[in-house]
């Protein structure tokens, strides 16, 4: 009996995208192999996470390379390693008052759920500009914030239709002045993935220090592990601090499965076909355009780039009938035999082809004709 079954739970049919939720992204089956090898033996932790480092730091391009119990934990131990390293000693040796005067620069626009992460350590966040395109922080204001306390600067990396808000210093910028001041920029990238080449292009070709990637988005690694990509010089502070040291890290734990199954999933990822990837999305898209284009119901359009601003399209419904809403779109669709998850954003339901093979597709598309049907 299928897991699920035997719990009575549903399994989804994912036309939202990687969204943690419906737990991300689906692993392939070479990756869940290789975690059940890695199942089968006891390996030494260190060595393990230091041929896995070391491995994925050359394969990506990049200097260092730290593997972390998801992205949130590697933000956090990315800002903590960045105090220590100003310090010169570790975390767990630091002062509550060294602690709490270290300050971390970071644009207003970039706020958002996932940097409470930088409360827990306890440090001093230092805000600047607002959420908006009145007032956008310039080089001037930015280098200004930069005190004898300031330990890195925390950015999130924005594109034109993605949920960042404006208002920010370009990160190009940021990274030169920063360097000015010899501190570390740290970038969370999390869902920035595709295009691939974003793997080296934040720290090997903008010079950031280190870069923060979901394992289990786009990656389709252990949904519970994160990438950090970057500077030896940072990075080697992270290590000290990661899991299995007895330092801030060592609540994160990483399971030997969890390391292994990234790794395979990080060598996929790399050496796979990003364009018959999108080309795929592509015409999932189209497809529900062509077949919708005279209905009475709901037709679709094409939006670009996706809700994380990643190089995707969605399919946007535009509702026409004055018998159904969005809500009871969303509401249908969850009903099914196969239920089909999707993501309602600014008022408007969208069809992410992101993680939906095409058989998972065609039963999406026979669900929206019967919903059609259903109107007439």
């Amino acid at each position: 009996m299928n897991i699920y079954d035997e719990l009575n739970l549903k399994k989804l049919i994912n036309a939202a995208g990687t969204y943690t939720v419906i737990g991300g992204s689906k692993m392939s089956e070479t990756t869940l192999d290789k975690m059940n090898e890695a199942a089968r033996s006891n390996v030494e932790i260190k060595e393990l996470q230091n041929a896995i480092h070391n491995r994925l730091a050359a394969l990506t391009n990049n200097e260092s390379c730290v593997i972390s119990a998801g992205a949130i934990v590697g933000i956090y131990l990315c800002l903590a390693s960045a105090i220590s390293m100003k310090y010169k000693k570790q975390f767990k040796h630091l002062t509550k008052s060294e602690i709490e005067k270290a300050e971390i620069i970071m644009f207003k626009a970039h706020r958002n759920p996932y940097d409470r992460s930088i409360g827990l350590i306890g440090c001093k966040l230092i805000e600047l500009g607002f959420a908006n395109t009145i007032d956008i922080v310039d080089e001037e204001t930015f280098e200004q914030a930069f005190t004898e306390n300031t330990c890195a600067v925390f950015y999130l990396p924005s594109s034109e239709g993605g949920w960042v808000a404006p208002g920010a210093l370009d990160l190009k910028t940021t990274i030169q002045v920063s360097k000015k001041h010899h501190v570390p920029v740290i970038v969370d990238a999390a869902a920035q993935l595709p295009p691939k080449s974003n793997l080296w292009h934040f720290t090997k070709e903008l010079g950031a220090d280190a870069v923060v990637f979901s394992g289990g988005k786009y990656l389709k690694g252990p949904q519970s592990t994160g990438v950090i990509l970057g500077k030896k010089d940072l990075l080697d502070w992270v290590s000290r601090h990661n899991f299995p040291n007895y330092d801030i890290g060592r609540m994160h734990k990483i399971s030997r499965e969890e390391l292994v199954g990234i790794y395979n999933a990080v060598k996929e990822y790399v050496l796979s076909d990003e364009e018959e990837e999108g080309n795929q999305a592509t015409w999932i898209v189209n497809d529900l355009i062509q077949e919708f284009d005279k209905s009475n119901c709901f037709i679709f359009e094409s939006s670009y780039p996706n809700e994380a601003g990643q190089p995707m399209p969605r399919a946007k419904m535009i509702i026409q009938s004055s018998k159904i809403n969005v809500e009871l779109v969303r509401d249908y669709l969850l009903s099914k035999e196969n239920p089909i998850y999707t993501k309602i954003d600014n008022g408007y339901i969208y069809i992410n082809p992101m993680m939906l093979s095409l058989e998972e597709y065609k039963i999406v598309k026979a669900s929206l004709l019967e919903l059609q049907e259903e109107l007439k």
